[in-house]
């Protein structure tokens, strides 16, 4: 029997789409969706599945580890060298919580819209 569902898309949150989108298209060389706009934005993603970014009137950013405002979700991207990778991204405007938990395995960063994603060496 084939599958009920296939994942299409992943979708964030946040205050200005296209501002998201242009961090991930730079970070992962994803092209743009054609008819992104400023409520929703959208990159093509490998095998069919797409990332998008929505905006959210009053969007309050994940405040992770606290969990005030909890992350919900996170994204995992497989990188050749940490240290390259998180330069570059925060060169992008990733930022790098103090928390760390086994920085020397993975990377806890934040997009420019506050969402927690981690780099984690290519496995």
């Amino acid at each position: 029997m084939p599958p009920l569902m296939k994942l299409d898309a992943i979708t964030l949150d946040c205050a200005d789409p296209l501002a998201l989108a242009d961090f991930y298209r730079q970070a992962t060389g994803l092209a743009p969706h054609p008819k992104s706009d400023a409520e929703f934005a959208a990159l093509n993603g490998e095998h069919g599945l797409a990332i998008g970014f929505q905006r959210v009137d009053d969007h309050r950013a994940p405040t992770w580890p606290d969990q005030e405002v909890p992350q919900q979700l996170h994204l995992c991207f497989a990188v050749e060298d940490l240290d390259e990778a998180e330069a570059r991204l925060r060169e992008l405007g990733a930022g790098k919580p103090a928390a760390q938990p086994h920085e020397d395995k993975w990377r806890v960063l934040t997009d420019p819209a506050g969402h927690p994603f981690c780099v984690v060496i290519r496995g």
